[in-house]
Parts: C-alpha cells; sequence; structure tokens
C-alpha cells in the first residue's frame, strides 16, 4: 500500500513539474516573441526614412523650447561677411598647421586639435606656452559650423572671434594678433595665399582668423552608422544599437539637451560639476555673463564622433563613454561636493538642472546606450597637412 502511495504521489509530483514546465515555457516563448515583434517594430519606425514615424520623445518641460529632432547634419553654414571659398580654406588650414602663430613659434591650433586624435589632443588638460596646462579640456572643432557659441563658457559667439582667443591666451600660444600677422606678412610663401583667398597680398589679424575659420567650418562629419540607418538601411543596425537609439529618446532622455543633427541644443546646462568651494571649483558661464544663474553652467558639446573625442567633461574627468553614462544615470548626487563659493566678494551657488536625476539604468541599457553613441561616429578621414610656406 505504501509503495502505491509513493507511486501516486511520484506521479502526480511529475505531472506537476510537467505542466510547470509547460506554463514557463509557454511564457518564455510568449516574452519572446513580444520582444520580437517590439524590436522589429521599433526597427521599422526608425529606419522608415521618415521621423514623424518614429516613437515620441520623452521630454521635460524645459527642454521643449529648444527641442529640435535628432536627424541628419543640415548643409555647412557660411555667414555672409565671411563666404566659403577653396582657396581661403587651403589658406586657413595652413594657418592652423602654422606654429609661427605662436610666441615660441612652437605651437599650432593643430596642437591642441590634431586630426589623427578627433580634432582633439586626448589629454585631460591640454600644455601650451613654456609646457603650461590649461585650465580646461580642449574641445574637438569637429563640427564647430552648428555651435552658436564657443569654448566650454560660450565665450566665443563666432568661430572668427574663437580662432583668436588661443593665439593671445598667455597659457596656449601666448602671441598677439598684431604680432602674428606681422610675423606671417613676413614669410614671402604666404603672399599668393592672401592675394588667391582675398584678392590681394594685403595680411591683417581680421583675414588671418576668417580664413581660419572658414577651415574649421570645413572639420564636419562624414555619414556614420546612425545616418544610413534613418536612412533606411534597417539591418546595420544590432538590437543593442537600435535599443541604445531608443532609450536615448526616451527613458534615458539623453534627447533634452543632445538633439538635432549636432546632437546638441546649443546651450548651457548644470550638471553639477562646478566643484564650488573646492579644488578644481570652475565657474563657467558665471565668468562670461556675470549672471549667478549660469555658475556652473557649460556649453552641452554634440555628440557625433563621441567615442573618438575623450576624455569627457570640461575638466576632463572621466575616460569613457560608459562612465559618462553612469555618471548621468545616479543623476550625479553630487555627494563630496560644495554648491556655493564666494567670488569676487559675491556668494554664487550651484544649482544643478532638475534635467540631471535618478534613471536607475540597468547595466544592460547603459550598454545599449553606449552602442547607440558608437554609431554616431564616423570613419575617419585621412587629412594631408599642408606645406608650410617659406
Amino acid at each position: 500500500m505504501a509503495m502505491k502511495n509513493a507511486i501516486s504521489w511520484t506521479l502526480v509530483l511529475f505531472l506537476l513539474i510537467s505542466v510547470l514546465n509547460n506554463c514557463l515555457n509557454n511564457s518564455v516563448k510568449k516574452e519572446v516573441r513580444e520582444h520580437t515583434v517590439f524590436m522589429d517594430n521599433l526597427r521599422k519606425l526608425y529606419s522608415s526614412g521618415d521621423p514623424s514615424k518614429w516613437p515620441k520623445p520623452i521630454l521635460d518641460p524645459e527642454s521643449v523650447p529648444t527641442f529640435a529632432e535628432i536627424g541628419h547634419l543640415p548643409e555647412t553654414p557660411f555667414p555672409s561677411d565671411n563666404p566659403y571659398s577653396a582657396e581661403k580654406e587651403l589658406l586657413g588650414k595652413t594657418l592652423f598647421f602654422d606654429p609661427r602663430l605662436s610666441r615660441s613659434e612652437q605651437i599650432a591650433c593643430a596642437s591642441c586639435h590634431d586630426p589623427e586624435l578627433g580634432w582633439c589632443d586626448s589629454r585631460t588638460l591640454s600644455f601650451g606656452h613654456d609646457r603650461q596646462l590649461g585650465v580646461r579640456n580642449a574641445m574637438s572643432i569637429i563640427n564647430t559650423a552648428y555651435a552658436k557659441n564657443l569654448f566650454w563658457d560660450g565665450r566665443a559667439g563666432s568661430l572668427e572671434v574663437q580662432s583668436k582667443m588661443p593665439i593671445e591666451d598667455q597659457r596656449e600660444m601666448n602671441g598677439h594678433m598684431d604680432l602674428a600677422a606681422g610675423k606671417i606678412a613676413a614669410v614671402k610663401g604666404y603672399q599668393i595665399l592672401f592675394e588667391k583667398a582675398f584678392g590681394d597680398k594685403t595680411v591683417t589679424k581680421e583675414r588671418i582668423a576668417k580664413a581660419i575659420a572658414t577651415f574649421e567650418r570645413t572639420v564636419k562629419s562624414s555619414a556614420s552608422k546612425f545616418d544610413q540607418f534613418i536612412d533606411g538601411k534597417a539591418d546595420v543596425y544590432s538590437d543593442d544599437e537600435l535599443m541604445g537609439l531608443h532609450l536615448f529618446r526616451t527613458k534615458a532622455q539623453c534627447i533634452n539637451c543632445h538633439n538635432s543633427g549636432y546632437f546638441s541644443n546649443n546651450t548651457f546646462e548644470n550638471i553639477g560639476t562646478a566643484l564650488l568651494g573646492e579644488k578644481g571649483e570652475d565657474l563657467g558661464r558665471y565668468l562670461v555673463t556675470k549672471n549667478a544663474d549660469d555658475a556652473g553652467r557649460f556649453r552641452v558639446p554634440g555628440l557625433r564622433e563621441v567615442s573618438r573625442t575623450g576624455p569627457y567633461l570640461h575638466n576632463g574627468s572621466m575616460t569613457t563613454l560608459q562612465e559618462v553614462i553612469q555618471f548621468y544615470s545616479k543623476g550625479n548626487p553630487e555627494y563630496s561636493q560644495k554648491r556655493a563659493t564666494v567670488h569676487e566678494g559675491i556668494l554664487l551657488k550651484s544649482e544643478k538642472s532638475g534635467m540631471v536625476r535618478m534613471l536607475e539604468l540597468s547595466d544592460r541599457e547603459v550598454a545599449q546606450l553606449e552602442a547607440f553613441l558608437k554609431t554616431l561616429s564616423s570613419k575617419p578621414e585621412k587629412v594631408t597637412l599642408p606645406e608650410l610656406p617659406k
């Protein structure tokens, strides 16, 4: 009798386990099917060539006024008072690589903006005149034609203004535009370049600035995997890259600040990295505007080529994309940071943007975002160095 009961219970247990396994397998299969349908639908929408069909982005109210959907870079804009010409581009490129613009005649614009290093220098802070360290990370000049303000604090409103500043900065090239123009004018080989670019051989600091600015506007990303994908090449994206794109526009809300074809809203945001009251303090935009609300605000950089342009943030404090994504996922809690300082007798407080908050992204989601961000980089183009005139 006991034997029969044991066999009966064994059969019951076996049947129960079989039923549970069946249910579990069916549940897993259903989940897999639903995920497959979801991903197939996302792939179809995002690669449709029509952004109006994309899922609606998740935006914070304060980001709406500056929002523009991500997409292709538009045609390069050139100002009416400094139109493009191939001759001016060549002159600007030559000047960009010429160290004679610096006081020591050892430092060129290309010293901190190396084409082989993503048009930056891969350093936390750059070396300048007499090996002095700069105070901020050197931003890449890729796609700067689309920036409304230059430098981390936006102190230059145009590339024509920006191109003069490193030449005169004591920490960088430690020169003077008038002296630099005089040195360039004394180089006989430059005369023909200026004549072709501007119609006569006259060398002025304004012409030097315009030529360099013209060249810088031509340093532009070529089509990336992202561009190919949204144009209809649906198979170029892996599932992780696709999900990273979707997270970028939705749960992770990166698109609040990094939007448009330039992947920047061209504003200044406070992400809580000003280190007020501590070593490394940087008041950011405030130093330009003297507006207390700008303390700790820095320019939102474009994200195209981002996998090639580290280290990241205004102080170069983060070395990997994963580190940056984790920083935003955790909302930068600022545990050890002070948020106030007294500058020139004025009490300043750093108010972190409400858009920087805990996201609680999983490790998988962080990896997917990183995979997507890498698709924003295009194949580096070989840059032929100009022959410097004598």
